[in-house]
């Protein structure tokens, strides 16, 4: 059992509390049974796991765990309630994007920083998928505490891309003066491009797109937040005939 603070996993763990640690090391740190079982169902294996010695959670499947003395474990921990189980896995393990597969409609974010708005788009991808993504330098860390936590578990099974690399017809989804996004002509491949949670898109980024997409609002209102209307328009485009979609 582990009882001292200056234990090496416990070390580990608050390195990885950084996007510093994370990128250096090439690893993150999941939290909480939740997520802890859905990276095991994805398939990844555990580079290290830390258990809590009252509490032991997920025992059976992580036989290699380490148990913690509670207070130590919940002094590495990024959770508001200490946490029962601390794993830690391989950045590269997560699912990347397949060139070879059918490209689905998909969403590519430009410098959204709020890492519970990355968070929450892979999790709305993940339920109305599938769906591609991707994410420009400037983004929030989807491996980090808080984008783990937001995604539900969806970081295990979306495949996450580069934002240069976006696949197929790309439509600028802007606050306002584009098409109304139920008047878009649909196709397979389509991919909404989402800018920044204050700014927006750029201009030149959205001058680059094949069309400018926007989700009508009621007079008055502002914007939509990002992972809102990231959200709605996979939603459009999941609910529409299969008919009504143009050729891939």
């Amino acid at each position: 059992m582990i009882t001292s603070p200056a234990n090496a996993r416990l070390r580990l763990v608050r390195r990885l509390a950084s996007r510093r640690g994370r990128e250096r090391l090439g690893l993150f740190a999941c939290e909480g049974e939740d997520l802890v079982q859905a990276a095991l169902a994805a398939g990844l294996e555990p580079v290290a796991a830390l258990v809590d010695v009252e509490r032991p959670a997920l025992g059976e499947l992580l036989p290699q765990a380490l148990t913690v003395e509670p207070a130590l474990l919940a002094d590495v921990s990024a959770l508001g309630h200490p946490p029962r189980v601390i794993a830690i896995f391989r950045r590269s393990d997560l699912p990347r994007p397949d060139p070879q597969a059918p490209r689905p409609t998909g969403l590519a974010l430009w410098r959204v920083g709020d890492p519970g708005n990355v968070g929450t788009l892979l999790r709305a991808a993940d339920a109305l998928g599938p769906a591609s993504f991707a994410l420009s330098d400037g983004c929030a860390d989807p491996t980090g505490p808080k984008a783990l936590r937001a995604s539900a578990g969806a970081i295990f099974r979306v495949p996450v891309g580069a934002f240069a690399d976006t696949p197929g017809r790309r439509i600028a989804l802007v606050a306002r003066g584009g098409t109304p996004l139920s008047a878009l002509a649909w196709e397979d491949g389509v991919t909404f491009l989402l800018g920044s949670e204050r700014e927006g898109l750029p201009q030149d980024v959205a001058a680059a797109c094949d069309e400018r997409a926007t989700i009508p609002q009621a007079a008055g209102a502002e914007s939509l937040n990002v992972a809102m209307a990231g959200t709605i328009a996979l939603y459009e485009a999941r609910r529409r005939p299969t008919n009504e979609r143009g050729p891939a």
